[in-house]
C-alpha cells in the first residue's frame, strides 16, 4: 500500500470519528458539506504534490458536481419544509387573541428593531384579523397561512395573488427557518394597507366580497 493510500485511510478514519462527536452533530448540514468539500480539495492537492492553485480539471469538475448536489439538497429541504408547513395543524394566530390594530402595532415594532421574521408573522395576522373583524371571513382560530390565502382569495379575487405570496413568506420565516427581510415585510405591509382600503362592492352583503380601491 502506498503512503498516499495510507494517508487517505487515516484521513477517512479521522473524519468518521469527528462526525459522531457532539460538536459536529450540532453543525448545520450545509456547513458540514462545505467544510468537507474544502477538506477534500486540500487533501487532493496534497496527494498530488501541489497546492490549491494547481488542482487538475478533473478535481474542479468533481467540485462542481458536489456543489450541484449541495444545491439540490437545499432545494429539497426547503420544498419538504413548505410541504410540512402546509400540513401543519398550528394556526397563524397561536394562542394570543389580539385585534388587527394590535397586530399591526407589534409588526411595526419588530420591523423597527430589524426583526423582520416576527414582523412578517404579525402583519399576516393583522390581515387575517382585519378580514374577520369586517366579516369578510368567518373567525378561524386554527386557520393556517395557506388556508387564509385560499379563503380570502375567493372573497377578494383582486388580492388572491398577493395573499398567496404573503402566505409563502409567512411559511418561509415560520417553518422554513429562512430569515425575514425588509422587502418581504414591506410587501405584506403594502398588501395589508391595500386590503384595508378596499370598498364593499355592489351587493357585498349578498356576495361577501370586496373590491379594491380605484
Amino acid at each position: 500500500m502506498s503512503p498516499v493510500d495510507v494517508a487517505r485511510e487515516e484521513a477517512a478514519e479521522r473524519a468518521a470519528r469527528e462526525l459522531v462527536s457532539d460538536g459536529y452533530q450540532r453543525e448545520p448540514f450545509i456547513d458540514m458539506i462545505v467544510r468537507h468539500v474544502r477538506q477534500f480539495l486540500g487533501d487532493l492537492a496534497d496527494s498530488l504534490g501541489g497546492d490549491g492553485d494547481t488542482v487538475p480539471l478533473s478535481a474542479i469538475g468533481l467540485v462542481l458536481i458536489l456543489a450541484a448536489l449541495a444545491g439540490l439538497l437545499v432545494w429539497s429541504s426547503r420544498r419538504a419544509t413548505r410541504a410540512r408547513a402546509a400540513a401543519a395543524p398550528e394556526g397563524i394566530f397561536g394562542e394570543r387573541v389580539l385585534t388587527a390594530a394590535e397586530h399591526r402595532a407589534a409588526a411595526e415594532r419588530h420591523a423597527a428593531d430589524g426583526r423582520y421574521a416576527e414582523a412578517v408573522r404579525e402583519r399576516l395576522r393583522a390581515i387575517a384579523r382585519d378580514l374577520e373583524e369586517r366579516a369578510v371571513l368567518d373567525p378561524g382560530p386554527g386557520r393556517t397561512a395557506a388556508e387564509l390565502a385560499e379563503e380570502a382569495g375567493r372573497a377578494l379575487p383582486a388580492f388572491a395573488t398577493g395573499l398567496r405570496s404573503a402566505a409563502r413568506v409567512f411559511d418561509d420565516v415560520t417553518y422554513g427557518q429562512l430569515p425575514g427581510t425588509a422587502e418581504g415585510y414591506a410587501g405584506l405591509r403594502d398588501l395589508d394597507e391595500r386590503i384595508g382600503k378596499a370598498r364593499p362592492a355592489a351587493m357585498a352583503s349578498a356576495s361577501g366580497s370586496l373590491e379594491p380601491p380605484r
